[in-house]
């Protein structure tokens, strides 16, 4: 299964972010059919004593590109659906690099997908391997 461009700095943005990263990729088995979503990570919340999970589907969205937009929305609407019934604990994000966030999500036609689809979000700066925003929708 090839990875996407910018899996690697994902990655290692969730890393310094404090998560550990469970699974790379993160299998769904639901139904007979079978899903694989970009990474598997935790985090430890130590005041809790509990474990907050989450999976992350990793995607490169050009600049102009809906296709590219729909197959983002659509593959995060499977793996949200799949998860709920099989690991409701575990929260699904899309995470992109930061341009395509300005780009597509900060203009209307982006907005109302996020919030008619309660897309949640993780904007990285790719050059540094950061994350800069969580969009909890």
């Amino acid at each position: 299964m090839a990875k996407d461009v910018i899996h690697d700095q994902v990655k290692q943005a969730l890393i310094k972010d404090g998560w550990t990263i469970t699974h790379d990729p993160y299998t769904i088995s639901f139904g007979g059919r079978h899903g694989y979503v970009d990474l598997g990570a935790e985090k430890i919340l130590a005041a809790e004593k509990s474990g907050q999970q989450i999976a992350v589907e990793i995607s490169f969205i050009g600049r102009s590109t809906v296709s590219e937009l729909e197959k983002a929305v659509g593959q995060y609407a499977v793996y949200r659906s799949w998860l709920s019934r099989t690991e409701p604990q575990r929260i699904i994000y899309l995470a992109v690099d930061k341009r395509a966030f300005s780009d597509l999500f900060e203009d209307i036609s982006g907005r109302v997908l996020l919030e008619d689809y309660s897309i949640n979000m993780i904007v990285v700066d790719v050059a540094i391997q950061e994350v800069v925003k969580w969009v909890n929708m």
